[in-house]
């Protein structure tokens, strides 16, 4: 996959094409701080580039927090080159040597002062006219390290140095957030603004239950504006002129329409029996054996641990724009991944690749796979009606909708045991893993895995009426799906983890933010403070004795500095606690350290976060990421669960499907550990697990009583106290 694709038009701005989207997280800004200090130009002359299919490279989905690390490095490759070839350009035209221009905001100058040439200016190859650089880098490539100072005259190439406001004033400064501008005066930005001419308005009615088939679709009355009405199997929707008349519509579809329902959901009041009663794939994730220190095991604790459901709940819902001209397809989409959603919607309506172009536009909320891009097949199954084509035709869902169908983060269980020495050191552990995939994002396994598909009559396509396929979970290795730090990060020398993936899916799953690295961390953060209780040791200083990546030492040290660990205060319905993982277990660092107070309920006064993520390029946008992954880790861990009966998601609205609310958001303090030697890695998921071990351990310490099963309502603390 190519990326890093530049532009330099006659107006003295660097537009930059890239792959990876903008949902709130930041990239874009980060993106063009690379640029800038790359090239040596001001952040304010670049620009990014419409992410669409059809101009922008193929990055795949922007996920995983790998934004900087990918696109970020392949960019930094492609403008190093760009720049070298414009002095090198520049020097033929004086009569010089490279080594003795620098570039200051685009412009070449000598040690004499400017010369008149820019970017803009130079022609920087033969054969192509200015502006026509298209020079790019290639994705998980390294940057090009002969273009760090000093290594250009060790390898013989001519050294060029960025000056003045670009280079050394970008990457690593506080540039203010390219998109928030729009965001807090609300200027029109979201897709959900998003207006074309002559655009129509799409309403789908969705079945009753999880299981139903459409038997009759019946004979309404529908208001005037209607503009069509589309039923093919069990998927119903109706277009009209404005979406007032097309809400209206659907209700009226929707009470004339019957359907055939039969139950297929567990039960929401034994997922433990769910996971552990479904048929599963078995994988050995990690297998390191040490007889040696087995055999100095003296003392052996288990404790199993769990999370429901959990919704993307994301603020807005789905949308989508779609427009059918002959037999090209364009749609507008906040999909994460536009190349993947543009294959599904080829290979799930028959149609040639090269037919279908999606481009990005933004949404409000995004965090993983949502419904995002069923909403964007939606539209274009409505689009395609005769009475549509040549029309844009706009599907809203609705927050019943969304609630209920776009996917879930899965149920998971975590088991776990661990042998201590007789010095209270930890000799061996052993952690299971049981859940649905975490993979089922369009296009995995060659699959379009779109919701509307299963919905359709038989025959429309070779996947149409055919039931989603299991969410896949990737390689049995400890960074993917429901197995993403599953292997604790500390050191231990006897470790066995294994997952087990459900292989039926009757609740839909798929990505949500930091997947199982969620739940394996608050089970791990858990289980390491019952361990120090059993080795009479401080949570902190347990933590230490088993750590000597420096790293992570640092970043735990700090957090538990930043709290006043030593000093906390105790007593009167007031706990402390403490969790540490290193993402992915290649990735940032995160420490986290949480106070909470149990009282009628358990409320999050204070989290206290260090974070390590390499070299920084955007300190605003780490720190907005690691304060956003703290807040809605801690919605997850105190209030977050799908709720559901035997044949329907139950949990379709805020009152239903409780969040934390702005009142009860806890005061959050992040202190970034500079590593500037170290590789750019992302901070987006960094501390969703770290947050909810150092939560479920406060709450330990406030009621003397472990809760081991998310979220901590009031309901299960009274549990734990009554069986404790």
């Amino acid at each position: 996959m190519t990326a890093g694709r530049l532009g330099f038009g006659a107006d003295g701005v660097v537009s930059v094409a890239t792959g990876k989207v903008e949902y709130g997280q930041g990239i874009w800004t980060a993106l063009a701080q690379i640029a800038a200090e790359e090239l040596g130009v001001r952040p304010a002359r670049v620009v990014i580039a419409e992410v669409s299919t059809a101009t922008s490279p193929d990055e795949g989905t922007t996920s995983g927090s790998r934004s900087v690390e990918d696109s970020g490095a392949a960019l930094r490759r492609a403008c190093a080159q760009a720049r070298r070839a414009f002095v090198a350009a520049a020097a033929a035209v004086l009569g010089t040597s490279a080594a003795a221009l620098a570039v200051d905001d685009g412009e070449i100058t000598t040690a004499a002062g400017r010369t008149g040439l820019t970017y803009w200016s130079l022609d920087w190859t033969a054969g192509r006219p200015p502006g026509s650089v298209g020079v790019h880098g290639t994705a998980g490539e390294p940057p090009d390290t002969t273009d760090a100072p000093g290594a250009d005259q060790a390898a013989g190439a001519p050294a060029v140095s960025a000056q003045g406001r670009g280079r050394r004033a970008a990457a690593g400064d506080g540039l203010p957030r390219l998109d928030i501008p729009d965001k807090v005066t609300g200027r029109p930005r979201f897709i959900h603004d998003l207006v074309l001419p002559g655009m129509l308005f799409g309403r789908v009615v969705r079945p009753p239950a999880a299981a139903a088939e459409l038997q009759s679709a019946g004979h309404p009355d529908l208001p005037a504006g209607v503009v069509a009405v589309v039923a093919d199997g069990s998927f119903l929707g109706v277009v009209a002129e404005t979406d007032a008349i097309a809400r209206a519509a659907a209700r009226r579809l929707g009470r004339a329409a019957r359907w055939k329902v039969r139950e297929s959901l567990p039960d929401e009041n034994d997922l433990k029996g769910f996971l552990l009663g479904e048929p599963a794939e078995t994988s050995a994730i990690v297998r390191r054996r040490d007889a040696a220190a087995a055999a100095r095991v003296t003392r052996t604790l288990a404790a199993e641990y769990s999370r429901p459901f959990i919704a993307h709940a994301s603020l807005a819902p789905s949308c989508a724009v779609a427009r059918a001209d002959g037999a090209a397809v364009t749609v507008w989409t906040h999909s994460q991944g536009i190349f993947g959603l543009r294959g599904a919607l080829a290979a799930g309506l028959g149609l040639e690749p090269g037919d279908v172009t999606v481009r990005y536009a933004e949404g409000a909320g995004m965090y993983g796979h949502n419904g995002a891009d069923d909403a964007a097949l939606d539209a274009v199954l409505l689009a395609r009606a005769p009475a549509c084509r040549g029309r844009p035709v706009r599907v809203q869902w609705s927050r019943e909708d969304e609630m209920a169908w776009a996917p879930f983060g899965p149920a998971m269980l975590a088991r776990l045991s661990a042998g201590l020495g007789p010095d209270g050191r930890i000799q061996t552990w052993r952690q299971d893993v049981w859940s649905n995939g975490f993979l089922g994002r369009p296009g995995t396994g060659g699959e379009p895995r779109l919701l509307t598909l299963a919905h359709l009559a038989s025959g429309a396509s070779t996947h149409a009426g055919q039931p989603l396929p299991p969410a896949q979970d990737g390689p049995p290795v400890p960074v993917i799906g429901s197995a993403r730090n599953s292997a604790p990060g500390y050191d231990i020398p006897e470790l066995d983890v294994t997952r087990h993936r459900l292989l039926t899916m009757p609740v839909r799953t798929s990505s949500l933010r930091s997947l199982g690295a969620f739940l394996n961390v608050f089970a791990i953060e858990s289980f390491m403070d019952e361990l120090a209780a059993a080795a009479g040791a401080d949570p902190v200083a347990f933590r230490l004795a088993h750590l000597s990546d420096p790293r992570a030492r640092r970043v735990l040290s700090q957090a538990a500095g930043l709290a006043g660990w030593p000093d906390r205060p105790r007593g009167d319905g007031t706990g402390f606690g403490v969790g540490y993982a290193r993402y992915k277990g290649t990735s940032g660092y995160c420490a986290a350290v949480a106070e909470v107070h149990a009282g009628t309920e358990v409320r999050v006064r204070r989290l206290w976060l260090a974070v390590d993520v390499g070299r920084v390029v955007s300190p605003d946008g780490v720190i907005n990421q690691a304060e956003g992954g703290a807040v809605q880790s801690a919605s997850w861990t105190l209030r977050e669960r799908v709720r559901f009966d035997r044949t329907r998601i139950t949990s379709v609205n805020w009152d239903s499907y409780p969040i934390l609310r702005f009142s009860e958001v806890p005061d959050v303090t992040v202190r970034v550990v500079e590593a500037p030697g170290e590789p750019e890695s992302g901070a987006g998921e960094v501390a969703q697990g770290p947050v909810a071990g150092a939560i479920g351990n406060a709450v330990a310490d406030a009621v003397g009583a472990r809760v081991r099963d998310l979220p901590l309502t009031r309901e299960q603390v009274v549990a734990a106290i009554e069986r404790d």
